[in-house]
């Protein structure tokens, strides 16, 4: 087996997202970037998005952070929130967000914004909104309601209607330069996130499916820890790993799953949000399954470490140990 760096994209948003690329980037055998939705209506993002007109940064933000050179100077900056202040639109965001929606009004290009703050936080690794296009995730449910924005999206899953469709409005497009990207990666990773409204969203833009189906190396998919609330009951990561092969039109190939189960009592409490351990389900049998505990603390994270490495030896596995030495043609169809 000959080591070489393997560059990756990593497919997300949230919580989850970050936390994974914090671990990627230790190791200096992947070269991890991330390819964030840009579709969140809640919170800061939200309010900067209809206030200033801007996109909501705190996705592309957070992931950023989970890049820098000194993620916990970074973090303690620029995830702190302005206090009371007389201008009252600017109170209560984040120093980050109000940073990277500056940066975006004064350049007018928002890959420009987050390009400029990658540099300024020294990343390692390239950050990528899915697309610069507004648009909000809506949702069907299985009693044939429809609601529209992450927010309602998620209030209304949790409260026990169960996701029929997903869909973008209006429909919003990759970006040309992202695309590019995505045809340079050797694999692609999915996940962890909020399944319906982290997860979901970019794989539902307009030529992500196309970029995706150029990647030589295989899909990963990580399983979430929990399910998210009623409308989720029953849930498993075989039907996670269902829904994400329909939207990228190309089989999952890999999916790695938690085996281990907090302390009864964490699982209480979980279990009173309608949040409960994702079960494995039945997988498809083209799909390999990768298990190992990750949940290791009372709060529902994957361990970073032992994250970070079950997708190196999944990634080597697939892509270093089946390389080959280029070997002669046979006779029968050399060049004459």
């Amino acid at each position: 087996m000959h080591l070489r760096q393997l560059t990756i994209g990593c497919f997300g948003g949230g919580t989850g997202l970050p936390s994974l690329l914090g671990g990627l980037k230790i190791n200096p055998w992947l070269h991890a970037n991330a390819v964030v939705t840009m579709f969140d209506s809640g919170g800061s993002s939200g309010q900067l998005r209809d206030e200033l007109g801007v996109l909501p940064p705190g996705d592309v933000l957070k992931c950023a952070l989970a890049l820098a050179r000194n993620e916990g100077e970074a973090r303690r900056v620029l995830l702190a929130r302005l206090p009371a202040l007389e201008h009252q639109r600017l109170s209560g965001h984040t120093g980050g967000n109000l940073l990277l929606s500056m940066m975006e009004q004064y350049s007018g290009d928002f890959l420009a914004a987050v390009d400029g703050l990658r540099l300024l936080l020294g990343c390692r690794g390239r950050v990528w909104p899915v697309s610069v296009q507004a648009a909000s995730i809506c949702a069907e449910y299985s009693d044939g309601m429809t609601t529209r924005g992450e927010v309602e999206v998620d209030e209304s899953q949790t409260s026990g209607r169960q996701v029929r469709r997903l869909w973008l409005e209006p429909e919003a497009a990759i970006h040309p330069a992202v695309a590019e990207a995505i045809r340079g990666f050797d694999a692609v990773v999915i996940g962890p996130g909020s399944f319906f409204t982290s997860i979901m969203p970019p794989l539902l833009v307009r030529g992500v499916a196309e970029a995706i189906a150029t990647v030589p190396g295989p899909v990963v998919l990580i399983a979430n820890l929990l399910t998210e609330g009623q409308g989720m009951r029953g849930f498993t990561a075989a039907d996670a790993v269902k829904w994400v092969s329909s939207s990228i039109g190309r089989p999952v190939d890999v999916v790695i799953a938690n085996s281990a189960l907090p302390s009864p009592d964490t699982i209480e409490r979980y279990a009173a949000e309608h949040k409960h351990p994702l079960a494995l389900g039945d997988v498809p049998g083209s799909c390999e399954v990768v298990t190992g505990p990750f949940w290791n603390r009372d709060i529902a994270r994957h361990d970073r470490k032992r994250l970070s490495f079950a997708v190196w030896t999944v990634l080597s596995a697939r892509l270093l140990r089946r390389e080959r030495s280029p070997q002669p043609a046979p006779a029968a169809v050399r060049a004459t």
